[in-house]
């Protein structure tokens, strides 16, 4: 398809953030009586789903220690139900299994839960834990935990199939799609800040306004813009700290074990929660008896059993990349890239963390598939996303790598454009660095949270 000389919007990146904000933009607009999806198009370098939505582990969760982001996926998980059998969505539910560590948080998550109406239940105490996990698996044998909470609400979706039939939602309201297509840069007028092109690989596209939902690449569409490189960050002793680099890099390991996804299912022989389980107890090896992590020192992991990946997937803690971020020339999830598949220390870690926690996956290491999943991670400094309009009509989704379960972040944005702003985004604004208006931090090991 060719790419036209204008149109009023034009999106950048065929992933989840795109092709919602597209699709919810084609409905708002027709709605408010501004356009239709004809008005929209959206540009890809490579084809739908060809980036991190397209290899994303597809879980959506509201385990969030922030008030902001926990509201935000309430949000988006609704949007998920709202067309289950378009987004491939299983509504399973999802567990944090905690170690007494975060134990606090997670009671706080749980009650901050409850007053949003937001579906889950809370188990305390060691030995309530362990009944409570046994209860749904006969073969629960992880150690130090100390609270569950069991998210009701929540599951996974399978990654391509989701990202197509929401492509599918946004094409029949009349928006295009063009691939191969790549953003080389933005015209401005001479001292102007607003957008009137965008630049690309074949050809300028004058337009009224950009969205740009380009994933672990939005480093290279922030440069472009000429946006700040580093941020100073107000903290809460009121002292200013930075400047500190807007952008680090996060290697993400995922794999799958190559089983009969069937033999992962709960005691009642249904599909289980997803499951998310931070512990610092031993972690021995399930293949030598060696130990891999000492007691006292926390470890995560989580995992489901998945038919779209064939076996049981999941992943671990992800590990800074150390290159400095304006020098790493990242195309992470390229067809010849080596960021596509795990390393054999994920692969001995995790399937050893598997079987610490149930005992059907002992000895399950051979089962050990490698899978094109995890990627680099573009981090933004406090690790959360920073969604905000800049240039005065380009709308930067820049998710820290929260994105492919933020289903609902494209539905705001799109209200944001024809004049609806939500609360809801307010607290990822850019501008709160400065302002001090930061997101509270956890216990958990996971930087995203």
């Amino acid at each position: 398809m060719a790419i036209p000389s204008f149109s009023k919007y034009v999106i950048v990146g065929a992933g989840v953030h795109g092709l919602s904000t597209a699709y919810h933009l084609a409905l708002a607009l027709k709605e408010a009586g501004k356009g239709s999806g004809e008005d929209i198009i959206i540009v890809d370098k490579g084809d739908i789903a060809s980036g991190a939505s397209g290899i994303a582990c597809g879980v959506v969760r509201n385990n969030y220690y922030q008030p902001a982001m926990r509201e935000l996926m309430a949000h988006s998980v609704d949007v998920w139900e709202s067309d289950m059998e378009a987004y491939a969505y299983h509504p399973v539910g999802y567990m944090q299994i905690s170690c007494e560590s975060m134990h606090e948080d997670i009671s706080e998550i749980y009650q901050q839960q409850q007053a949003i109406g937001y579906d889950s239940a809370l188990i305390e105490g060691e030995n309530d834990c362990t009944e409570y996990m046994r209860g749904i698996y006969d073969d629960w044998q992880a150690q130090n935990i100390t609270s569950v909470l069991h998210e009701k609400k929540g599951g996974y979706a399978n990654n391509t199939k989701s990202m197509y039939g929401l492509a599918g939602k946004a094409k029949a309201e009349g928006v295009r799609i063009i691939t191969g297509v790549e953003v080389t840069g933005f015209t401005r007028a001479s001292g102007a800040s607003a957008i009137q092109a965008v630049e690309t690989n074949k050809g300028k596209i004058e337009c009224d306004y950009v969205v740009i939902g380009a994933g672990p690449w939005v480093r290279d569409f922030w440069n472009m813009l000429e946006l700040p490189k580093t941020v100073s960050i107000k903290g809460q002793d009121g002292k200013t700290h930075g400047p500190i680099g807007m952008w680090t890099f996060w290697q993400l390991e995922e794999g799958v074990l190559n089983v009969d996804p069937n033999m992962f299912k709960t005691n009642e022989g249904k599909l289980p929660p997803v499951m998310h389980v931070d512990t610092d107890a031993t972690l021995i090896s399930t293949v030598d008896g060696s130990v891999i992590e000492e007691e006292g020192n926390i470890w995560g992991l989580y995992y489901k059993p998945d038919f779209h990946f064939g076996g049981v997937q999941g992943g671990a803690m992800p590990y800074p990349v150390t290159t400095a971020a304006d020098e790493l020339d990242i195309d992470p999830y390229g067809p010849a890239s080596p960021e596509w598949v795990s390393s054999p220390e994920f692969a001995h870690m995790w399937v050893s963390a598997l079987a610490h926690c149930h005992k059907r996956f002992e000895g399950q290491m051979n089962a050990y598939h490698k899978e094109p999943s995890g990627g680099v991670g573009c981090f933004t400094p406090d690790s959360f996303p920073v969604f905000d309009e800049f240039c005065e009509n380009a709308y930067i989704l820049a998710d820290s790598n929260h994105g492919y379960k933020m289903i609902g972040v494209g539905k705001l944005v799109a209200e944001h454009i024809v004049g609806r702003s939500s609360s809801l985004l307010r607290p990822f604004r850019f501008s709160r660095y400065a302002e001090g208006e930061l997101h509270p931090t956890s216990n958990s090991p996971f930087p995203w949270s």
